[in-house]
């Protein structure tokens, strides 16, 4: 993965309150609609690179391109919100439609009925709570796929699963020292 340099193309606006799920969905909505804010992301075609953003009421947000055949791999973003929206492509996310407990556990069975997967095209995006669990992928076999991502409060860690059938397995905790 390629990382690049921070970057404040995006609208800010006050910092006073912490934003909400929704106010972070129109954040990234405006941010994928703006086309200088997609042109500032260098593509890669061999992995995925992102550039970080200035969101709205000191939250973290990432213009990511996702080169085919790409994913994050099952996570969470612990105790933060989020919303992401597709700019450009077409990005597949499944999730788990069940709150799991938020410590002391590494391995847990998953009932049957907790798995939801959506197609998100160019335009498409959604909001999430707090530990939601997730995967996101750019299943193309041809295409770049960018998106908009919005935090808040910032990203305090990014835990890490594997997956084998129902079973769980958290694989990794992440700092922001990890990634940034």
């Amino acid at each position: 993965m390629s990382a690049s340099a921070p970057s404040s193309a995006a609208p800010s606006s006050a910092r006073s309150a912490a934003p909400t799920a929704a106010a972070l969905l129109d954040f990234v909505r405006r941010s994928a609609a703006d086309p200088e804010v997609i042109a500032s992301l260098p593509l890669d075609p061999e992995g995925r690179t992102w550039v970080r953003l200035e969101g709205p009421g000191g939250s973290e947000a990432w213009l990511i391109g996702w080169p085919p055949g790409t994913g994050t791999g099952w996570h969470d973003h612990a105790e933060s919100i989020g919303a992401f929206l597709t700019a450009k492509g077409t990005l597949k996310e499944n999730s788990l439609a069940v709150r799991l407990p938020t410590e002391g556990w590494k391995t847990l069975e998953l009932s049957e009925d907790v798995d939801r997967e959506q197609e998100l095209t160019a335009g498409e995006g959604r909001a999430f709570g707090r530990n939601h669990v997730h995967e996101v992928l750019n299943e193309s076999s041809t295409e770049h796929a960018i998106s908009v991502h919005a935090y808040y409060p910032p990203l305090p860690r990014i835990r890490r699963y594997s997956r084998t059938g129902e079973v769980l397995r958290l694989e990794a905790v992440e700092r922001p020292e990890d990634w940034q």
